[in-house]
């Protein structure tokens, strides 16, 4: 058994330092080891069959759909109105600009559901008047990476479908009620390390507002805002499941670019052809993912780990912090949907037999991915948001540190504190 699980994590790695794709490293690594396990035609047919089975869920439909309306919300004049609404909210203030890029990327990504889209669209929006007012790019851009991965803790978000999925039938409601107290304390958490970095810098004001313009601002920015009214309240009533919420979804982000009238025919049939991309993208990572899962069990490796994590302690917070440890190093190497589904059958037994609740493992998991997302080598939104705002990653790792540090404050504060994820679901139950 020894030799499998290190065949299965010795190829995997070998193959995603040679540049394969993170879907083939993982399917490829998987079929290695089972062909040393059992017969060579066997471990094909077993390993079709596992993907396959992967995929057949009712929620993973969610996925598709959520990512459709989050192409045509990036596309659909959405992100110019909810920046317009958060400049007249705070954009007054001594360096503005840089609490609206919290506040717009906080609102932005909970409504697409994507850390990437948002980091696109607010640096992309907000970029060209930081630079024309003399901020810092590199802490603009910094701010940008940190700030668009609360879109994947507030809800909706499409990792925490695939975590539903990978713990085996944790409700999507229950998660998506447990992100919001996070994903604001994230996002106020950045904004407090703007405030120094704006004191210290001595920003000036900005353009003063008033309340006619907030109210028209907000006005404005309303129907998007609805969006989440609309799919968080009727999951949570139990009005429609989130799969049927997905879809509300496209139809309703369909009818604001209609009626906005920034989307054409020819746009809307590229935003169609890149959905499709990036759902077959993420599609296959989770069925090779599910592939591996199966793999992982066969081999008995789940049992191993929590026989070996709890041979060093039977201490929840000394498990926690070891797990925590664990989850911030798969991240800065492997991408977030893949280390759900993977790490979620290994880590999520062990929580439960301390105690931890699924959903509230499910925050921590998710927390602990979202600083991957924003540290080299593999991080998808750090690579955007300082390809958006045309600098570099090593100039912008130094204004990172600091907003590394907070994020990994509310970490600690949401893994120790389980109230901060619980408390929103328990009023619902």
């Amino acid at each position: 058994m020894i030799a499998e699980i290190l065949l299965l994590v010795i190829s995997f790695l070998i193959l995603l330092s040679l540049g394969v794709p993170v879907a083939w490293s993982i399917g490829i690594s998987c079929l290695l080891t089972l062909v040393v396990s059992i017969d060579s035609l066997a471990a094909f047919t077993t390993m079709a069959q596992r993907m396959a089975t992967g995929l057949d869920s009712f929620s993973l439909l969610a996925i598709p759909f959520f990512i459709l309306a989050g192409q045509i919300m990036n596309q659909g004049g959405i992100a110019h109105r909810l920046i317009n609404f958060a400049k007249a909210l705070i954009g007054s203030l001594p360096g503005g600009l840089i609490y609206v890029n919290v506040i717009a990327a906080m609102l932005f990504g909970a409504i697409s559901g994507s850390a990437v889209a948002a980091a696109s669209a607010i640096g992309g929006i907000l970029g060209p008047p930081m630079e024309k007012e003399n901020y810092s790019k590199e802490f603009g851009a910094a701010i940008n990476v940190t700030a668009s991965t609360t879109g994947l803790i507030i809800p909706p978000s499409n990792v925490l479908i695939v975590y539903s999925l990978a713990s085996g039938g944790v409700s999507i409601a229950s998660l998506f009620l447990a992100g919001y107290i996070p994903g604001i304390l994230m996002g106020l958490s950045l904004m407090l390390v703007a405030a120094v970095w704006i004191k210290k810098k001595k920003y000036p004001s900005g353009q003063k507002t008033n309340v006619k313009r907030i109210g028209s601002t907000f006005l404005d920015a309303l129907p998007s805002l609805l969006l989440l009214v609309v799919v968080i309240g009727g999951i949570v009533s139990g009005i429609f499941t989130a799969t049927e919420a997905s879809g509300i979804a496209v139809l309703y982000t369909l009818i604001l670019a209609a009626i906005y009238r920034e989307i054409n025919p020819k746009k809307l049939f590229q935003i169609f052809l890149s959905s499709v991309v990036t759902t077959s993208i993420v599609l296959l990572l989770i069925a090779t993912s599910m592939g591996m899962s199966w793999v992982m069990s066969f081999e008995n490796i789940p049992q191993t780990v929590s026989d070996a994590l709890l041979g060093l302690s039977d201490n929840k917070y000394v498990i926690l912090i070891i797990i925590n440890l664990l989850l911030l190093f798969v991240g800065t190497f492997m991408d977030m949907t893949p280390a759900i589904l993977i790490f979620t059958p290994i880590f999520l037994p062990i929580m439960e037999s301390l105690g931890v609740d699924p959903v509230h493992f499910g925050m921590i998991m998710v927390m602990n991915l979202c600083v991957g997302l924003c540290t080299p080598p593999v991080g998808s939104v750090l690579f955007i948001g300082v390809g958006v705002a045309k600098t570099s990653i090593q100039k912008v790792i130094k204004p990172l540190l600091p907003l590394y540090v907070v994020m990994a404050i509310v970490l600690i504060l949401v893994t120790y504190i389980p109230q901060i994820s619980l408390w929103l679901p328990s009023l619902f139950e």
